[in-house]
């Protein structure tokens, strides 16, 4: 007999061998109706398993992370299947599950059209009707190589060779298609019932341009048709908002053939940025931080002592001044240790919490490039804080406050996660374990929960991230916590300490907005454009109804200029309906109508973009609240 113990440490025994799926239903019926993949001493696990040892057994439904990644990933081998059952010539590669869907990549000489699609997708619901059951079978490393040669899957040979000489292999079958999978899956594709594939790209071959250019077919998939039909919903509003189109219709932004990914601010975005980062200046100095700027272009030397030379290389640019070989800065921390270095600093200084908006350049594939949210160049918000070791928890502690302050002013909830050393990494396990420690006790003080993040911390040290949310429940890591025991001996930093000898400071990197640029595209999208009234480019338009109001609307205008509010007037002859509708489309916060009972009253006939027609106010009233509003950068 073996024990399966449950998540309350309640246990029941079975026979050894006893599938999974049979204990759910021992459970509950109801449980094994609603489970897609069991996760046994933490692995998720294939619900035909067997048991055959005591074991930690958790079931997992559909609203689990784990059961959308298991539910999705066995809607990509279905996927799969329709493709080479419509155009057998097709060689596959790789199918993962990802965020809300699935993907495959398929070398083939097809050029999938949205027709194409429709095709498969209609062969899909074919095979899910069939009701045919995942089955796992292993073999070894030779006979795994020799079935998919002869199969002509030179993609999965290139896989298999990838492994282990001794390693066993796992593949997946369902009906008479075989794929080479890890798993696990669902029981049978009978449980597939809603999907829907959305669009093609191109991708190439593990992500190298060098390879071959696959074609790539996105889908997703739910336990039932009006969850899929709730995110097809949201994905329609997604493109409503989307930044690169909101951009252009509210000039804030353009991309040109003469720069890909290196975006183009027009003054209307300009006017946003700048009350983002005097926003971000203004909760600096109030928190002690000391703003700095580096050069963008620096010596290979420094990237060499700093570690970016050996371990972030692919993603830089270089140059060449005087025979001496430079880059540019894809981060901002080398600078701010030379300024630090500049002079000696007592433990009295410390902590130092340097501040900088600085321009870095990272070389990206242009098949990822997407408007601000994935470019070359981009200004992040970093500070790097220089600390006694006994300042750790406080110093971490209060930047999470900063970040969780940061988001609140802009209605954006999140999550937190932590992550750990990455396989590529410097320094020993020890200064790993140390760090990652801090993190987690500064988390734990602070009463945050968290997940962990394993192996993606940065090559020098952990950090924690914060994903925020946005109101289609879409998330985006912006912010970072980053503790560096690394830098400060690599660039031999030191302070004096109170005995009176010379130390080496621990530090931490740190951003907020992350990429300013990305976080006005998350900002755009959030809103769909309509910006709260302190970020807006333009707050307020004046809307004379006639020519003989125009002298009035001028005194207004300038009257709210020299107030320091962004309005303008639109005194063309056109009909006000006309100017109101326009404004609108704009997504302006206030428009303000003038005619001859507001001129003889010395009053305003207010409109709000969302609330409508506000009726009559005094010019006082209206700009007494509107100067409120501004000033404690109310959402509304």
């Amino acid at each position: 007999m073996v024990k399966a113990i449950l998540k309350d440490d309640s246990f029941r025994e079975y026979e050894q061998g006893t599938k999974l799926i049979e204990i759910a239903k021992d459970i509950s019926p109801r449980l094994a109706k609603a489970a897609v993949v069991a996760r046994v001493n933490g692995e998720l696990t294939d619900l035909r398993a067997g048991l055959h040892e005591d074991a930690q057994v958790e079931f997992l439904d559909f609203n689990t992370e784990g059961g959308q990644e298991v539910f999705r990933h066995s809607t990509a081998h279905v996927m799969a299947q329709a493709v080479q059952n419509l155009y057998p010539d097709t060689k596959l590669a790789i199918g993962p599950a990802i965020a809300n869907g699935f993907y495959y990549d398929f070398d083939t000489k097809e050029t999938f059209s949205s027709e194409d699609l429709e095709k498969i997708e209609a062969e899909m619901k074919k095979i899910v009707k069939e009701n045919l059951p995942f089955e796992r079978y292993e073999m070894s490393r030779e006979e795994a190589l020799s079935k998919f040669s002869a199969a002509g899957e030179d993609y999965k040979v290139e896989l298999i060779k990838d492994l282990p000489e001794d390693a066993t292999i796992t593949c997946y079958q369902q009906g008479d298609f075989e794929d080479l999978c890890a798993g696990p899956h669902v029981l049978s594709t009978g449980l597939l019932k809603a999907v829907k594939l959305l669009n093609t790209a191109g991708a190439y071959w593990r992500g190298d341009e060098k390879n071959k250019m696959l074609q790539r077919i996105y889908g997703t998939s739910f336990t039932k048709k009006s969850l899929l039909d709730e995110h097809l919903h949201r994905l329609e509003e997604a493109k409503r908002r989307d930044h690169r189109k909101l951009g252009k219709e509210l000039d804030l932004f353009s991309i040109h053939d003469e720069g890909p990914g290196f975006p183009f601010f027009h003054h209307k975005g300009m006017v946003l940025r700048n009350e983002l980062e005097e926003f971000w200046r203004e909760e600096h100095r109030r928190r002690g931080y000391q703003e700095i700027r580096t050069p963008v272009i620096l010596n290979r030397e420094l990237w060499e002592r700093s570690g970016h030379w050996d371990h972030y290389q692919e993603n830089m640019y270089f140059t060449n001044i005087d025979e001496n070989d430079y880059a540019v800065k894809p981060m901002n921390c080398p600078g701010s240790m030379i300024v630090f270095r500049n002079r000696l600093y007592s433990y009295r200084d410390l902590p130092l919490r340097m501040a900088e908006i600085g321009l870095v350049h990272r070389h990206e594939l242009s098949g990822v490039l997407h408007g601000l949210m994935r470019v070359r160049c981009f200004n992040q918000d970093d500070a790097h804080i220089f600390m006694l070791p006994d300042q750790i928890r406080d110093e971490i502690i209060g930047v999470i406050d900063l970040v969780d302050y940061f988001y609140k002013v802009f209605g954006f909830e999140y999550h937190v996660e932590l992550s750990t050393k990455p396989s590529k990494a410097m320094g020993s396990d020890e200064i790993w374990e140390t760090a990652t420690n801090a993190l987690r006790e500064a988390l734990q003080a602070r009463g945050l929960e968290y997940r962990i993040n394993e192996g993606d911390g940065a090559f020098y040290g952990p950090k924690i991230d914060f994903h925020l949310k946005d109101c289609l429940d879409r998330t985006w890591q912006c912010g970072t916590i980053q503790l560096d025991f690394q830098m400060p001996e690599k660039f031999d930093l030191e302070y004096v300490g109170e005995d009176g000898q010379k130390h080496r400071p621990v530090m931490i990197h740190r951003v907020v907005f992350g990429s300013i640029e990305r976080f006005i595209g998350i900002l755009i999208e959030h809103f769909a454009g309509a910006f709260p009234t302190w970020l807006a480019p333009v707050q307020v338009k004046v809307l004379p109804i006639a020519d003989r109001h125009h002298s009035y609307a001028r005194a207004l205008t300038d009257k709210l200029f020299d107030l320091g509010v962004r309005v303008e007037i639109d005194d063309r002859s056109e009909k006000v309906n006309y100017k109101i509708r326009e404004a609108q489309s704009q997504k302006i916060p206030y428009m303000l109508v003038v005619g001859d009972k507001e001129a003889a009253n010395g009053s305003v006939a207010v409109r709000h973009r969302s609330q409508g027609d506000l009726g009559p106010q005094p010019i006082e009233q209206f700009t007494e609240g509107l100067l409120e509003e501004i000033k404690q950068r109310q959402i509304r």
